[in-house]
């Protein structure tokens, strides 16, 4: 009985350690790939194939004397990655911010602002949910073509500024986190609809707002396809694109292409790690029925 009413108590419960030890594993397993691209990251051309992990001397013995900063000396120096660096940081830094704001705009109206036709609406964002992206490359640059924007970081932003998936996110999470009588009674004290979107709506939707700036930045860190069709100079190159054209035909500095692939990787490692408590709570809040 005392046993019972320890475990009952908040004790140690038998039941709770068996996920853990399931996870521990698996937790390692999805590591392994991590901590070999920043050893490798490091490591002397002619250590690369030489061991699995850290170099090794003739004894067998790890040498750490061996690791070197000499491919980001090169990345920065001789291939300028710096700009590319900085221009993935720009283009996915705008997008996340602007993209969340407009899409939180348009499912807050969805949501909660009645207009002729909202219903219409609501049904073709649904409809563009089924549209796989690459389809709509095509029209995009003609598009673009046409307004005169090809080669221009508006040519890469504009097309993704309200996505169809974060229209109907923001959409389920004003349903479920903002409600219509905290809504009515901003209205009653005389605030306008701008002020209230602002004040009242988007503190509510705050868990959404970091798990899609997060969804969003990371979208634009990789996307590799539109900005090598609708960029032709290559200072204006982001990162994806300069660590894909590093590639040789006949010969490979995989050292390298470890240090430039750590750099791409490292921005959105700590994005998540700061914001993976609101990508969770954003996530869940958007998926309610509506």
């Amino acid at each position: 009985m005392a046993g019972n009413a320890e475990n009952r108590s908040g004790g140690f419960r038998p039941g709770r350690l068996w996920p853990h030890l399931i996870m521990f594993p698996v937790s390692l397993l999805m590591l392994f790939p991590i901590a070999w691209l920043v050893i490798a990251a490091f490591k002397a051309e002619e250590d690369f194939f030489g061991s699995l992990f850290f170099p090794r001397d003739e004894s067998g013995a790890i040498a750490l004397d061996r690791l070197t900063l000499k491919h980001f000396d090169r990345l920065f120096n001789d291939v300028g990655i710096g700009q590319a660096l900085s221009n993935s940081f720009f283009l996915s830094g705008a997008l996340a911010i602007f993209a969340s704001l407009c899409c939180a705009a348009a499912g807050y109206a969805l949501a909660r602002l009645k207009f002729k036709g909202s219903g219409t609406v609501t049904v073709f964002v649904l409809a563009m949910l089924v549209i796989p992206p690459p389809l709509l490359l095509a029209p995009t640059y003609e598009l673009v073509h046409r307004l005169g924007l090809l080669d221009n970081y508006l040519a890469v932003l504009l097309p993704w500024m309200a996505p169809a998936f974060g229209v109907f996110l923001f959409r389920q999470a004003t349903l479920q986190s903002v409600p219509r009588e905290l809504l009515e009674a901003a209205r009653i004290d005389g605030m306008s609809e701008v002020g209230i979107f602002a004040n009242v709506a988007l503190p509510l939707l705050r868990p959404m707002m970091g798990a899609f700036v997060m969804i969003t930045f990371l979208a634009m860190w990789n996307n590799f396809i539109m900005p090598q069709v609708l960029l032709h100079s290559p200072e204006k190159m982001p990162l994806a694109v300069a660590v894909a054209n590093m590639k040789g035909v006949y010969y490979q500095d995989y050292g390298m292409q470890m240090a430039a692939t750590l750099l791409s990787v490292a921005p959105v490692l700590v994005l998540f790690l700061m914001l993976q408590r609101d990508f969770v709570s954003g996530l869940a809040s958007g998926a309610v029925k509506g």
